[in-house]
């Protein structure tokens, strides 16, 4: 038990130390290279229109949303 409030306290320590740099520089928090914001871009893929394989996923997450608020609405 003594190991797990060490390990919890030093987590809550760093998690500490970055927020206070975070309120120092109000900057936002991005990844090492900035990210594809840093690019000028809004999205990864500049297309106006998505891929047939987005939209296949597109599909089959609308499928599986609507399968799960079918299966709310029996209980």
């Amino acid at each position: 038990m003594k190991l797990f409030l060490i390990t919890f306290g030093f987590f809550v320590l760093v998690i500490l130390a970055m927020s206070i740099g975070y309120w120092i520089k109000r900057k936002s928090i991005h990844g090492s290279c900035g990210g594809i914001a840093s690019l000028g871009l809004d999205k990864v893929c500049d297309c106006p229109e998505p891929c047939d394989n987005r939209k296949a996923k597109m599909a089959a997450e609308a499928a599986r949303q609507q399968k799960l608020q079918q299966q709310e609405r029996i209980i």
